[in-house]
Parts: C-alpha cells; sequence; structure tokens
C-alpha cells in the first residue's frame, strides 16, 4: 500500500476546472517531485490533497485512510505537512518563537531548535529578530525548518527554491536531502537541476493532467518527455 495515493482527482475553481483527473502514488522514503510549467496545476495538487481544495471528484488516500471529506486540521494531525511558496510566518513573532510554535506538543523543543539551527546556522545568528524583519531567503530558511521540526511522515513542499540566491539554493537543497533521509517527500519545484537531483521519482503535469512520470535518475535536461512539457 502506497502512503499517499491520489486517484482520478478533479479539482475546481469556482467553475475552472483545474485538475482534470489526476491519479499519482507516493512511497514511503521517497522524494517524488511534480514539475510543470507555472498554471497547470501543481499547487492545486498539493491543496487538494491538504484538502484546502477538496476536489469534486476522485480519491485522495494517505496509508489507505481516505481524506476527502476531513478538514485541513485533520489531514494535518494524520502526519502531512506543508511548506508552502509563499513562505507562511509568523512575523510578529521571532525566529525562535515561530520555531517553538511550529514544535508538535510533547516533542522536545531543544532538540528541534538544535536541528533548526545547525540547518540553517544564520537563523542562529538572527534568533531573536522578528520574522518579518528577516530577509526573503531567510524567511525561507525559517518556513523550510518549520515543516522539518513537525516530525511530518508526509512533507508536502512548494517552490522552495523559488527567488532565492544560488547560495541560500544550495543550503536550502541540502536540507531537503538531509530531511528526506526521515521524511517522504512531495516536491512542486521550478528548478529542474535541483528537483531530479533530490527526486526519485517525477510526474509531469501539463494542463492538469500528468501527462509524464519516471525515475529521476533515467532522465536529464535534455530528455524530451521533460523539454516539450517544461519549455516556455
Amino acid at each position: 500500500m502506497s502512503l499517499l495515493t491520489v486517484e482520478d482527482a478533479h479539482t475546481y475553481y469556482g467553475e475552472s476546472h483545474v485538475l482534470e483527473g489526476v491519479s499519482m502514488e507516493v512511497e514511503a522514503g521517497e522524494v517524488v517531485a511534480l514539475v510543470g510549467r507555472n498554471g497547470v496545476g501543481k499547487t492545486t495538487t498539493l491543496r487538494t490533497i491538504l484538502q484546502l481544495t477538496p476536489p469534486r471528484r476522485g480519491s485522495v488516500r494517505f496509508r489507505g485512510t481516505e481524506l476527502i471529506g476531513k478538514s485541513t486540521h485533520e489531514v494535518a494531525e494524520m502526519g502531512i505537512g506543508w511548506i508552502p511558496e509563499e513562505r507562511r510566518v509568523f512575523t510578529q513573532l521571532s525566529v525562535e518563537e515561530n520555531i517553538r510554535v511550529a514544535v508538535p506538543s510533547g516533542e522536545d523543543v531543544h532538540e528541534a531548535l538544535s536541528l533548526a539551527y545547525e540547518t540553517f546556522p544564520d537563523l542562529e545568528e538572527h534568533r531573536d529578530r522578528e520574522a518579518g524583519n528577516l530577509s526573503g531567503g531567510q524567511q525561507q530558511m525559517l518556513a523550510l525548518v518549520r515543516g522539518l521540526v513537525g516530525e511530518n511522515e508526509l512533507l508536502l513542499v512548494d517552490e522552495p527554491s523559488e527567488g532565492l540566491a544560488p547560495l541560500i539554493v544550495e543550503a536550502v537543497a541540502e536540507a531537503l536531502a538531509e530531511a528526506a533521509t526521515d521524511t517522504t517527500l512531495l516536491l512542486v519545484e521550478q528548478n529542474l537541476p535541483l528537483a531530479l537531483d533530490l527526486a526519485d521519482r517525477f510526474y509531469v503535469l501539463d494542463n492538469g493532467r500528468v501527462v509524464e512520470q519516471g525515475d529521476a535518475n533515467e532522465v536529464s535536461m535534455d530528455d524530451e518527455r521533460l523539454r516539450r512539457y517544461l519549455s516556455a
């Protein structure tokens, strides 16, 4: 049984039919990349899994349990975390307070802080600074570690390298690779080399449908299966 199964999901925004029968599976311990041009339904797929935008038809199962009909809060409590593209942090709280509130009840806060600061030493230097006063790259680091300390069984990561300087992208990639040793990842990423480097498998979305899939180590940037759907 797959950890996550999305089967024939049809998701709408109003009358706009965004996902037109998406099906995919994620096995425990995998990193799966979801790639495609802007506007083809990648983020909507994550929102569908989280039940932020429930599908009108289809099935979304986590460890065999149907998620449709559950609230997003219930989905999160089952062990599915989300690192959104918008870098949602509590801007009025300090870096350390942001990390503390992300630690599940009963878990070791000090261990979580050590993990966060070991992963991104830059955050420790600004531990008392309000998150709203951080740079975009620092906010992305903070958003990422908030997901990492959440003890999630499955982590949905949306465009983690978007708008970041190359040096910060490298640090983010290292953090995701480290997270993947303990957590299953479903990764939406426009940076194809980064996505293929991290992923075990990939799915390509186009116009709300899965049009290609395969093993990440069997394709390259020049592969026609990718180029035809990823080029502008």
